[in-house]
């Protein structure tokens, strides 16, 4: 997460609104432990990593989701859910994301 706060603050400073992902979870074989971390600004910005790349485009879209709804979402991406295969998580093991709007 540190490494990600200063870009955070920059988008914030330009009146940015950001989702924050994080890895809540783990079963079996993942690319990121519980804790790695991912920042979204409105515009699809990215800083941070929760997948080291197999699933952050999906992660991107359901932290544009939360921007719009304002809801929190606990997203599960592993390898019988065919939404992660398609996206390339294929290490055999799950993952669950929490996405939350960043609020002041």
């Amino acid at each position: 997460m540190k490494e990600i706060l200063d870009q955070v603050e920059r988008w914030r400073s330009k009146g940015r609104r950001v989702a924050i992902a994080r890895v809540v979870g783990v079963e079996g074989s993942a690319p990121r432990d519980p804790g790695a971390t991912m920042a979204v600004n409105e515009d699809g910005e990215v800083a941070g990593s929760v997948s080291g790349g197999c699933v952050e485009g999906a992660v991107v879209t359901e932290a544009l989701e939360v921007l719009a709804s304002g809801q929190p979402k606990l997203c599960t991406f592993g390898y019988s859910d065919d939404e992660a295969f398609a996206v390339g998580l294929t290490c055999g093991g799950t993952i669950r994301v929490f996405v939350e709007p960043l609020e002041r």
